[in-house]
């Protein structure tokens, strides 16, 4: 009897513990009695779409916060939960085409000047990107897959002027002292993607993020990139 006894309790502690690592595995699902943390490591890279700017490639390296604020709710497919996060790339890299510029010099007659002689710029750009501000919506977990979409916003450093702006005419407007770029730029951007649990409380992460770049006017001109479309692959803790 004895034996029994414990076969059945060895029995009944083997199957609570494999319900308990189930419901583990994907923490998203227990958002309604707990809002789990996020904290992953990831890369990021892709191209520029519009204006001219096929040329333009990008790669990051960084880091991605996150805590989920609410409970899952909603109707239907819409069913999920809200999320607010961070993200920093202490290692940005753009690269972009080279081309000829010049500067002009003086004299100076209406919007014509004496140009300097042609000099190589554009290239590979380094910087910090932050994106202080990420909104995602997590839709309802389906076992170990859960998709989300967001929408963030962001701020870019580099160590030239970005992009690089300029020919080769005796144009003040382009090439004057007036025709520059900024070191600071801002990043909005919008992206879909998901988690998948290969663990418990450990994912996989997938995203492709639209993302604009613009200096908003910060300098002189604003060339910028109006879509560059960026995947992203990560690797997540949950607590």
């Amino acid at each position: 009897m004895n034996v029994r006894l414990f076969a059945l309790g060895l029995a009944f502690l083997c199957a609570s513990a494999s319900a308990q690592q189930s419901v583990a595995l994907n923490p998203l699902e227990t958002a309604s009695t707990r809002q789990p943390h996020e904290y992953a490591a990831l890369v990021q890279g892709g191209a520029g779409f519009t204006d001219n700017r096929d040329g333009f490639k990008f790669f990051l390296a960084g880091v991605h916060a996150g805590r989920v604020l609410t409970n899952n709710y909603g109707p239907g497919l819409l069913r999920g939960n809200f999320e607010y996060a961070v993200e920093l790339f202490p290692y940005w890299q753009s690269a972009t085409p080279k081309f000829q510029r010049v500067s002009c010099l003086l004299p100076i007659v209406g919007t014509t000047c004496n140009p300097s002689r042609p000099y190589t710029v554009g290239g590979t750009f380094h910087g910090v990107s932050a994106t202080p501000i990420i909104l995602r919506w997590n839709f309802a977990p389906h076992s170990k897959l859960t998709p989300w979409m967001q929408g963030a916003g962001g701020v870019l450093w580099t160590n030239h002027k970005y992009p690089s702006y300029g020919d080769t005419s005796p144009n003040l407007n382009t090439n004057g002292p007036n025709g520059d770029a900024s070191v600071w730029n801002f990043t909005p951007q919008v992206g879909i993607g998901a988690h998948y649990f290969t663990r418990p409380a450990r994912s996989i992460d997938v995203g492709v993020n639209a993302i604009h770049i613009s200096s908003a006017s910060l300098g002189d001109r604003n060339p910028g990139v109006n879509v560059s479309l960026q995947l992203s692959v990560g690797y997540t803790w949950w607590k």
